[in-house]
């Protein structure tokens, strides 16, 4: 049963079940007051009877008979006798005894007593005259009372199926009303596959529950779309990074062993191989310390780096490649070397700024880097400019984002991670980055790194 449904029976149950309650107590009181009303005319026909009978002695009793007759009104089935000490029925002319000497008794004991007779209702009274000790006894039955409360049986039952249909279909209606912020839940959830995991379900405005619930749930694909993102890339950053030290070794190890050489020769080559290795690790480190950083396990280790050696490596190691040139200048350069000290890993902080050159060069098609370097008193400015196509204003927000690539030609695809890797680790740093770009002016990427 889904929960509305529950929700809806729920609040009819209890609501026709108070209702019930409340129309029983209503039943038996208007009962039990009708009941009591009737107790009292009957008392007040003993009394009468007894000032009619016993106290106008002078009157006889077919007068009393013919007054009592035009002037009380009779009640259905009405019974009324008068016992002297002897419990024998007189005065009324009707000497039929009617109720035993034990009912007679005990009226005369209590001095008065009501009480029901199957449907009659009975009121005896004890009463001390100047003739002697009489018990009255009156009953009849309450026949109108009968017909009231069989016309409220019937109203009530009519009002209860009433009520009760009425109390169902509101009861569906606030379930399906307040549930329909969940309803909009679930059928969003079913939206989110394994090539959506970026989708986030509207949180509503109400704080309740089920906003609670949707924060909740988006928090956890946010979560999960980070390890989601942290399997993808890491495959593709390994492969990214890991693909030139590999060649590198493969190719001086197939020199090396393509002939004899002298031993000199092959220390060199087993050199080489080293300190590709050695660059693979470093690389792997930083891979997976950027991992422990995606999944907030830990941050990478950061220590003081010069930011300049940074770049001179860097553009050492470009140059040495047949393409364009990379060129760095530096700006305001300080007497102090502390002056160009910033906190990062050396490891990620290389592949963040190769994969940004790796980017310009590739857009540019290969023509020249330029790399400025601007130092200033509360952050270290670094531009990294080409000349290449530039990217269209609408796209410039999503280039940072992972697997996104802008690349209209097949010589510029990628896998879309350099950049996001890039933003990942410059964040990391506490540092910013931004782009500044014009379709068909080349592309600047800024870099903001804070001084500690």
């Amino acid at each position: 049963m889904k929960l509305k449904d529950r929700l809806s029976l729920y609040f009819t149950l209890i609501s026709t079940l108070t209702l019930l309650g409340v129309l029983c107590a209503v039943y038996f009181t208007f009962i039990k007051f009708l009941e009591a009303d009737f107790f009292d005319r009957l008392t007040d026909r003993t009394m009468v009877t007894a000032k009619l009978y016993l106290e106008a002695d002078e009157i006889s009793a077919d007068s009393l008979n013919t007054v009592r007759n035009q002037y009380l009104e009779t009640l259905n089935g009405e019974v009324i006798r008068i016992y002297n000490s002897k419990n024998s029925a007189t005065f009324i002319g009707d000497d039929q005894q009617y109720w035993s000497n034990e009912t007679i008794n005990k009226v005369r004991k209590q001095k008065k007593m009501q009480f029901l007779d199957g449907k009659r209702q009975v009121v005896g009274i004890f009463y001390k005259d100047n003739q002697g000790d009489f018990v009255i006894l009156a009953s009849a039955i309450d026949q109108s009372t009968y017909s009231r409360i069989d016309k409220l049986q019937k109203i009530m039952v009519m009002i209860f199926i009433v009520i009760f249909i009425g109390l169902l279909l509101s009861g569906r209606w606030i379930a399906k009303k307040i549930l329909k912020p969940l309803d909009l839940f679930i059928d969003e959830v079913k939206q989110i596959k394994s090539n959506n995991l970026h989708f986030r379900v509207q949180e509503g405005k109400n704080k309740d529950e089920i906003n609670l619930l949707a924060q909740n749930f988006n928090n956890l694909m946010e979560h999960l779309e980070q390890a989601f993102v942290l399997q993808k890339t890491f495959v593709a950053n390994a492969s990214h990074e890991l693909r030139t030290p590999v060649t590198r070794m493969m190719i001086g190890a197939e020199i090396a062993l393509s002939q004899e050489r002298q031993i000199t020769d092959y220390q060199k080559a087993l050199a080489s191989v080293m300190e590709d290795a050695e660059k693979m690790d470093n690389i792997i480190t930083g891979l997976v310390s950027l991992a422990q950083a995606d999944l907030e396990f830990g941050a990478p280790k950061l220590q003081d780096i010069r930011i300049d050696e940074t770049l001179w490596v860097l553009a050492e190691e470009w140059n040495q490649k047949p393409k364009g040139k990379l060129t760095v200048d530096i700006l305001n350069m300080p007497e102090d070397p502390a002056q160009l000290l910033i906190k990062a890993n050396p490891t990620l902080l290389a592949i963040a700024l190769n994969n940004i050159i790796s980017n310009a060069f590739k857009f540019s098609d290969d023509q020249d880097v330029h790399c400025a370097l601007d130092i200033q008193a509360e952050f270290i400015h670094l531009s990294i400019t080409d000349h290449g196509p530039g990217i269209p204003k609408d796209q410039q927000e999503d280039i940072f984002k992972p697997f996104y690539s802008s690349a209209a030609e097949s010589r510029h695809q990628g896998n879309g991670m350099g950049l996001y890797m890039a933003h990942k680790i410059i964040s990391l740093f506490k540092g910013n980055l931004s782009v500044t770009s014009k379709k068909g002016d080349g592309t600047s990427f800024k870099i903001s790194f804070p001084k500690f």
